[in-house]
């Protein structure tokens, strides 16, 4: 049967004008969402992270189709299931959702790159599940676009079971939340991409919920000299209670100093514009290697020396998701963090009602902000 849910729809993407507060650009509604097909998982959502991905949807850096509920980065507990026979779920089931399923049967999943899946990538820019259709329905009956396949700023989702990742019942789900998009992107560009190497030195820009997972990933790895660099101060400060040295944008010219050698072995640009990634680019050592994984305006371009690639030798990798298989990483960054070696908990800045999401989209906006996780208003 069909159930009533609220969720948070942006109804427009491109001309929405700050302060996000006073003109509200996401709004809550009622939707009608349909009951899981064979495949797919109803869950009850209990926490859900306010990304910089959302934050591109609403300001236009990343079109999507609209009306459209966002929400991408959650962790809730599994309502029903799509199929009676499923033996990977059951009903009560902590899982952490992933933003790309994969259908397993295309070259590229098959060959270990489910990250690469284009069925998948296909039903996220059409803002449908990868089984085809929509399941949310406004008070007209007209479909609501998902959000790469989560639309998580809501009571409840039908998310494809290839989205969901079961994890222990234990852990907070305001923690759970944070390793759904932050963790996975930030700590598999360090881990998955990067391969970074203990005693490397590493070089982070931007400090978000992605760059810091990287950086906590870094230290994880063994890094030697760990630099971030970022205009806020508050962000740069918690870079330095994690050993890192952080450095304001203006101050770059210091990297010659930091990595005496010519720069340094490993960089990851999570900024997501073009100027940064030219600058990530430069700040590599010869041989060095440069991991982006910000998601700029499809419009921006960025141009380097076409002879760097083979005369200093370096790699530019680009790295979505975190080059991550959701079902071996998310469980494997779990036990780093119950380990204590990954403290991811250093991104929260603040637990809040969904209510409250155009407001913490300001601080999302301005910088003031790592990773706000909303929960339900209370019934």
């Amino acid at each position: 049967m069909t159930m009533d849910i609220t969720a948070a729809v942006l109804a427009r993407t491109g001309d929405n004008a700050r302060p996000y507060a006073a003109n509200r650009p996401l709004e809550l509604a009622t939707l009608t969402l349909d009951p899981p097909r064979p495949g797919e998982l109803l869950v009850r959502i209990d926490a859900a992270g306010l990304c910089h991905s959302d934050l591109s949807v609403v300001n236009g850096d990343r079109p999507r189709p609209m009306p459209m509920a966002l929400g991408h980065e959650a962790t809730g507990i599994v309502e029903a299931l799509g199929s009676a026979d499923d033996t990977q779920f059951a009903i009560g089931d902590r899982v952490i959702l992933a933003f790309l399923p994969s259908c397993g049967e295309c070259v590229r999943c098959k060959g270990g790159e489910p990250y690469m899946c284009a069925a998948g990538a296909a039903a996220n820019g059409e803002g449908r599940l990868l089984n085809g259709g929509r399941r949310l329905h406004d008070a007209g009956g007209h479909d609501v676009h998902h959000h790469l396949g989560v639309s998580a700023f809501a009571t409840h989702a039908v998310v494809d079971r290839r989205s969901a990742v079961r994890v222990d019942k234990d852990i907070p789900a305001h923690i759970a939340a944070l390793f759904g998009c932050a963790v996975l992107t930030g700590a598999g560009a360090v881990i998955n991409s990067a391969v970074v190497r203990p005693g490397e030195n590493v070089l982070v820009y931007g400090l978000g919920g992605v760059g810091l997972s990287a950086l906590l990933a870094a230290r994880a790895s063994g890094a030697g000299a760990i630099v971030a660099v970022d205009p806020s101060a508050e962000k740069r400060a918690i870079a330095t209670d994690l050993g890192a040295v952080a450095l304001d944008v203006g101050e770059t010219a210091r990297l010659g100093e930091l990595f005496p050698a010519g720069g340094a072995d490993v960089v990851i640009e999570t900024v997501g514009k073009a100027a940064v990634l030219q600058a990530a680019y430069a700040a590599a050592r010869r041989g060095g290697r440069i991991v982006t994984v910000g998601l700029p305006n499809p419009a921006e371009a960025f141009t380097i020396p076409a002879i760097s690639l083979v005369a200093d030798g370096k790699t530019l990798i680009g790295s979505y998701m975190g080059s991550a298989i959701p079902a071996r990483d998310i469980p494997r960054y779990i036990a780093m963090w119950r380990a204590g070696r990954l403290p991811v908990e250093t991104l929260l800045t603040s637990i809040s009602p969904l209510s409250g999401i155009n407001t913490l989209l300001d601080g999302l906006a301005d910088g003031s902000a790592i990773r706000q996780v909303m929960v339900p208003d209370p019934a």
